[in-house]
């Protein structure tokens, strides 16, 4: 029998009804698309606004990386804990997208203001504080990343849902509009309006439509899988659950893989400065995502279906490997390699494509993956304990992006680069063969390194095949003796009151 048959998941019978309403569906996706459009704003423009505008230096902005990501890591384990005992009316979670979204918005807009009469070392410390306090924000915002896993218990839903968001997220392109207006909206070439007002506006955009998802979301959205009762989780020791996690393998093979995915990153921090230095135009990183996304919109809607058929771990591995490859020979074919330029702009933006193919089929078996380490730890201990996991992963994952940080920095001090500017101040290419060099180094050699060892990982990942079936089934038949007690326990309280009356 081949390993793919092997590794085939099939569906479990009990796992098959429908919970989850279209509405519900489009108020998920819709609330990803909001918040993904303000973090991809802020991940793609965070360190070049900056370095290029508050003067911040490589090694400033590696520093203030790391002590941001330690610092929000501390404060895990509380929201973590927080989150698994929060109990309202509305949910346990969903009242984390509109509690911590005014906190996150607005710090998300200090990112953009540039201090006035600031030293250094003060302009420093306030992107420093801004930073820690949008973590802060963050740490419970994400809470309502676990809605997804708590809207239905059906794993086929799951996917759905998530098929569904990453395909809406293929719409996420206003982020990249900023380095048009950055070059061609003519009140910024003729400093009427300057590039910092340009990257403060869409901030402000981007907070906007983040928190009307949010509000909207809040109300259509519904949490259906039982979770534990106040009396359980007292029964169930805090230091019970938290061994459970260390010696969940699921768990650290997702984190392992995902220290790597963090890799990725810095190259993706490169990117403007890719495009800036090495092409000659900012806006040339629209122009060629017009193209990579297009095969997007086929793969990510059939995603379900070739999990379906190769299996969730195999897919997974399949695809980082992939990319790998990819990735590490665009970067022998390089970025002029004929010498014409807009010859070699389409080979570059072909080579991108390809390497981009696999990532929202790894962007739809991510959550799939968390969704089954969660259902296991839950099948190991009998609780859901997604706050707590879902902070020990953050916290590894932030010290891990600590290391991400720094290097997306010193990267850049490595190669020695410094910004070049006009006489107004704006941003113009450098043209150093080896600095240039140097940034085409991070913008491939990262992402190869990222998808290599993310695909590796996940050997490590044992919910697959005859084991998740198994443990699908027997929580099924647990969930259902939990409500059937709970229905016991009711109907003898309404007894009571009627024998009491």
């Amino acid at each position: 029998m081949s390993a793919a048959v092997k590794e085939r998941e099939v569906p479990v019978e009990q796992n098959e009804k429908r919970y989850v309403r279209p509405r519900e569906i489009a108020a998920y996706a819709l609330t990803s698309y909001g918040i993904n459009n303000l973090t991809s704003f802020i991940g793609s423009t965070k360190q070049y606004f900056m370095m290029s505008f508050m003067g911040l230096t490589g090694k400033q902005y590696g520093l203030l990386g790391t002590i941001s990501t330690v610092w929000d890591a501390l404060d895990d384990p509380i929201s973590g804990v927080v989150i698994d005992r929060f109990r309202t009316r509305w949910g346990r979670l969903r009242p984390f997208l509109v509690l911590s979204m005014p906190f996150w918005a607005i710090t998300s807009i200090l990112f953009y203001v540039v201090p006035n009469n600031f030293t250094s070392m003060q302009t420093f410390v306030y992107a420093l504080v801004a930073t820690i306090l949008y973590g802060i924000g963050f740490s419970y915002l994400s809470g309502w990343e676990l809605l997804l896993y708590n809207m239905t218990p059906n794993t086929g839903e799951r996917g759905t849902l998530i098929a569904t968001q990453k395909f809406v997220n293929l719409f996420t392109w206003l982020p990249s509009l900023v380095p048009v207006f950055v070059d061609f909206v003519p009140g910024v070439t003729k400093n009427a309006i300057t590039q910092p007002e340009v990257y403060r506006g869409f901030s402000v955009f981007f907070v906007l439509i983040a928190a009307g998802a949010a509000v909207y979301g809040f109300f259509v959205m519904k949490e259906r899988v039982t979770i534990a009762s106040k009396d359980e989780i007292k029964q169930t020791s805090l230091w019970r659950s938290v061994k459970s996690i260390i010696k969940c393998r699921p768990l650290w093979a997702l984190l392992v893989s995902s220290f790597f995915g963090g890799i990725k990153g810095v190259g993706g921090a490169s990117e403007d400065f890719f495009w800036l230095n090495c092409t000659g135009r900012l806006s040339n990183r629209l122009l060629c995502s017009l193209f990579t996304g297009i095969p997007n919109y086929v793969i990510t809607p059939v995603a379900p279906s070739i999990i379906r058929k190769f299996g969730l771990r195999t897919t997974a591995i399949s695809a980082g490997i992939f990319s790998g490859v990819a990735y590490t020979l665009l970067y022998f074919i390089g970025y002029k390699p004929t010498g014409n330029y807009w010859l070699d702009f389409v080979i570059v933006t072909v080579g991108l494509t390809v390497c981009g193919l696999p990532n929202h089929i790894m962007g739809v078996c991510d959550p799939l993956l968390k969704g089954d380490m969660y259902d296991y730890l839950e099948w190991q201990n009998g609780i859901r304990n997604e706050g707590i996991v879902n902070a020990v992963s953050s916290y590894v994952n932030k010290l891990s992006s600590s290391v991400h940080a720094l290097l997306s920095g010193v990267v850049f001090d490595w190669i020695k680069f410094t910004p070049q500017k006009d006489i107004f101040g704006n941003i113009v290419p450098h043209t150093n063969p080896k600095v240039l060099k140097g940034i085409w180094g991070i913008f491939c050699l990262a992402p190869a390194v990222a998808r290599y060892g993310y695909g590796l990982a996940l050997f490590l990942f044992n919910v697959h095949g005859k084991t998740k079936e198994r443990m699908l089934i027997e929580l099924t038949e647990h969930r259902n003796a939990r409500t059937e007690a709970k229905k016991q326990a009711l109907a003898e309280l309404e007894n009571t009151e009627k024998t009491d009356g």
